[in-house]
């Protein structure tokens, strides 16, 4: 069986891992520069995530990464909800110990992806 061309779902995974992987300091830059709220760096990963299916289902993406990915968005769950609403702030970007775990993990992936974690951040269209 031949494989699509899954690029069209492989370039919106790295652009939300490379956001989620950034450090700190660069991620609130991000934020600000396209006027959003920090919860947006967790919404474009769930989206991404949500259609990596086919990635999976085409063995595009490692056991280890799928098990990664599955940990970003369980983590990222377990943040939610608004009891937690401090943890989506921009100050929680640089010292929340849930960040910082989701940082790591997506540069686990990102690694595994494209040989480097450090990418530069999409531009992105928020719709108001």
């Amino acid at each position: 069986m031949e494989v699509p061309d899954l690029s069209v779902l492989r370039r919106p995974l790295v652009n939300a891992l490379a956001v989620l992987a950034a450090d700190a300091p660069v991620q609130a830059a991000w934020v600000d520069r396209h006027g959003v709220m920090v919860d947006e760096i967790a919404l474009d990963f769930d989206h991404a995530f949500r259609t990596a299916g086919r990635l999976i289902e085409h063995r595009q993406l490692s056991a280890d990464a799928v098990t990664a990915l599955r940990q970003i968005d369980a983590l990222l769950v377990d943040m939610s909800g608004q009891a937690q609403a401090d943890r989506w702030t921009r100050d929680a970007l640089a010292g929340d110990s849930g960040w910082s775990r989701a940082r790591h993990l997506a540069r686990q992936v990102l690694i595994e992806l494209s040989g480097k974690w450090d990418h530069n951040l999409p531009d992105i269209q928020a719709i108001r």
